[in-house]
């Protein structure tokens, strides 16, 4: 047991005495019996050995005592409707006269047993914004961080933001295809059928660091890329007939703002032929319209 964990197991004990004279009547684990021991053997090479048997298993079983329980002890922790319960992602007090402050964040337990889920408010901040800044709804893509995002830095690695703006753009896409001729070139689109869209760059520009728990919700908008310009959609370059921009966000529900930001190139791409291709005025068109709604 680490310092800090051994300081907080202090902590719940001087907070709970009824709880801790609970839990030293349960038969202690060999672990739990291990650290006692341990314990003990450094108190003895710093201070030598008690000067009877009665004062060795004194201090035996005060070591013993202040290894509680583990399954209890998380569970206060863990507990939402607890005093002194520790939000996940975070540490307990620095010393007993200052207890952790608990930062809001716009998610909320709808019971003790099941997870985090965003608030309405925030939910309904990051819709409207993301609206206003011009992103198509059909791409919103709702994307819950687990512990498993983290890095060594402690925050959500740099590399899910690409399987995150990836399931956006693919939901993008099949609303695209149903555009195109309903469920079936959906279908085509996400299933390499026929002619479909495929990426053909793509960058990140990280603005904020993320950590458990919260959401994020990841919007994306086709655009005109810089190299395809022309003086009008209604004349566009022959890249254009081939090819698309698609830039995207990741907003986070608990800070309330964009916390990254990407572009992509797609292509449009002959599955049969295996070859890049000009998928036809109809196909094009949908995209145009679109990259048309967002610019006018």
């Amino acid at each position: 047991m680490c310092p800090h964990h051994l300081y907080l197991v202090g902590y719940w004990i001087g907070a709970h005495p009824t709880e801790d004279a609970k839990m030293r009547k349960q038969p202690l684990g060999s672990a739990a019996a291990f650290e006692a021991a341990g314990a003990y053997k450094h108190h003895v090479a710093a201070n030598g050995k008690p000067p009877s048997d009665t004062e060795a298993k004194k201090l035996l079983a005060g070591f013993a005592g202040a290894v509680v329980d583990r399954g209890a002890l998380q569970a206060a922790f863990r507990d939402p409707t607890s005093p002194y319960h520790i939000q996940p992602g975070t540490q307990g007090p620095a010393s007993p006269d200052e207890p952790p402050p608990h930062s809001h964040l716009p998610l909320e337990f709808t019971s003790a047993s099941e997870p985090l889920s965003p608030a309405a408010d925030a939910i309904a901040l990051a819709r409207t914004k993301l609206i206003e800044l011009g992103y198509d709804p059909t791409s919103f893509w709702e994307q819950p961080i687990v512990w498993g995002h983290h890095d060594a830095f402690q925050h959500v690695n740099n590399v899910h933001y690409v399987r995150f703006f990836e399931s956006s753009r693919m939901q993008w896409l099949a609303s695209v295809g149903h555009e195109i001729g309903g469920a079936a070139a959906a279908d085509d689109m996400l299933r390499s059928g026929d002619v479909g869209v495929i990426l053909k760059s793509i960058s990140v520009r990280y603005r904020r660091t993320v950590t458990y728990p919260d959401t994020l919700l990841i919007a994306h908008a086709p655009h005109i890329p810089a190299a395809h310009h022309s003086t009008s959609l209604a004349h566009p370059t022959p890249l254009a007939h081939t090819q698309f921009g698609l830039r995207a966000v990741a907003w986070s529900y608990a800070q309330g703002c964009v916390v990254a930001e990407s572009d992509s190139e797609l292509v449009w791409y002959d599955h049969d032929k295996l070859s890049k291709c000009d998928p036809g005025e109809g196909r094009r068109a949908v995209v145009q319209r679109r990259i048309r709604e967002k610019t006018d």
